[in-house]
């Protein structure tokens, strides 16, 4: 590993200090309200589907196929909108996408009241999917415009990445408390309606607007994936997560089997407590130093404490278990927004995060459809386990590809101090 890939890890450090220049930079703040109300629903939704489906169907191998749909289209979505608001912008492109996705999200709402089969409602899905709003890529991606390189700019993609485990742990706890509400379907269309209102605020905010297209450096086809590094990356990203998608389906299905249904989303909620408590504390401190190590210690280590889930023989020792292994769910996550610096070509600074938020739904669709079939036919137990397999074949993989993880010669994106004269 070179030099300046070790040097580039070591100055991932930050301190509290820098998170507060970070959510205090000029003209943030509006951006910043906004795309928390957006994302905030983002695990709701999936959750609430998901349970949605599997009362409708009494299937969760339905549910979970239902749910994969829309992953994979969230997966094409945040690519292809990646591209379109580094060419054009975000406001634009957020705007449209934000418009299908209410009509898609309507469809599917009807298909699944009308009590239609599984091959009708994975093509919706899909489409709810392929047409969510991407406030997050274009959140994440704006700090690079807003903030200069270093530890300010990195604490703002650890904000991100704890903030988003924040709506990891309201998210699924709302949709297991409002799956119990007199209709099935309310989480899923309040976490719909919240995700439209803030898609449009985040769209319309001053700096947003401010925001015009960026020259790319990227591959004409591949974009941003031309860097052998991004490669590395999103694969890791795609084991990161399939264990998740594992665990997002044979969790509710141990809280089924125990006879309480609704404290499924709530467990989920529990290793997001422990994942914003020791992502804090590790991005003070990171480690392994250099980023090539870093992204495949980080992932084994999360197989192996998932799979320690299949082990208590009750919900509270589950409950216990998922604190453990959620402690490296953040971690991950702000890896990913780091090497993202060092990897990503010039002036696809969007897309790379598409990319990266592609190879996460892709493993969440995989793991989930994957855990659907093996609680039904084997247990929870065995979808831990596999999930647990599964990240240690990735980090094992990552590993061996961690030369390519170096520095693009031009950056990973384009200093934009324009924006930040035009936001004041």
């Amino acid at each position: 590993m070179s030099q300046s890939v070790s040097a580039s890890a070591e100055s991932h450090r930050t301190s509290l200090a820098d998170y507060r220049a970070a959510l205090t930079a000029p003209g943030s703040r509006g951006a910043v309200i906004a795309s928390l109300l957006a994302r905030l629903p983002i695990a709701m939704i999936g959750i609430s589907a998901l349970l949605y489906v599997q009362r409708e169907t009494g299937s969760f191998a339905s549910a979970g196929l239902v749910s994969a749909g829309s992953l994979v289209g969230v997966s094409v979505g945040a690519v292809v909108q990646g591209r379109l608001i580094d060419r054009f912008g975000p406001t634009r492109p957020l705007l449209t996408t934000t418009l299908l996705f209410a009509l898609a999200m309507t469809g599917l709402v009807f298909a699944i009241e009308a009590h239609a089969p599984t091959l009708v409602l994975v093509p919706l899905a899909f489409g709810t999917g392929i047409t969510e709003p991407m406030v997050g890529s274009a959140s994440r991606a704006l700090w690079t415009r807003l903030l200069p390189a270093g530890p300010t700019r990195n604490a703002a993609f650890s904000y991100e990445a704890i903030s988003m485990e924040v709506f990891f742990i309201l998210g699924p706890g709302f949709a297991g408390l409002l799956i119990a509400a007199p209709w099935a379907g309310t989480g899923l269309v309040t976490g719909a309606l919240t995700m439209i209102a803030g898609a449009v605020l985040f769209a319309l905010s001053p700096t947003v607007r401010a925001w015009g297209p960026a020259p790319s450096s990227g591959g004409k086809l591949l974009g941003a994936l031309a860097s052998p590094g991004m490669r590395t990356l999103a694969l890791a990203a795609l084991g990161f997560g399939a264990v998740i998608g594992f665990v997002e389906v044979a969790v509710p299905a141990a809280a089924t089997e125990a006879g309480n249904t609704s404290i499924g989303g709530l467990l989920l909620s529990a290793w997001s407590v422990s994942s914003v408590a020791f992502g804090v504390a590790y991005s003070l401190r990171p480690w392994p130093r250099q980023m090539g190590l870093r992204l495949p210690v980080l992932l084994a280590g999360f197989g192996a404490l998932v799979a320690l889930l299949a082990l208590p023989g009750s919900l509270w020792g589950l409950a216990l278990a998922m604190l453990a292994a959620g402690a490296l769910i953040t971690p991950q996550s702000t890896t990913h927004s780091a090497a993202i610096e060092i990897a990503a070509p010039k002036g696809t600074a969007a897309e790379a995060f598409g990319w990266v938020l592609t190879a996460v739904t892709l493993g969440l669709a995989f793991g989930q459809s994957i855990s659907g079939y093996l609680v039904e036919h084997a247990g929870h137990e065995a979808a831990f386990l596999a999930a647990g397999a599964v990240g240690f074949a990735l980090a094992a993989v990552v590993w061996l590809l961690r030369g390519t993880f170096r520095p693009q010669p031009s950056g990973a994106v384009a200093e934009a101090p324009e924006l930040v004269g035009a936001a004041r």
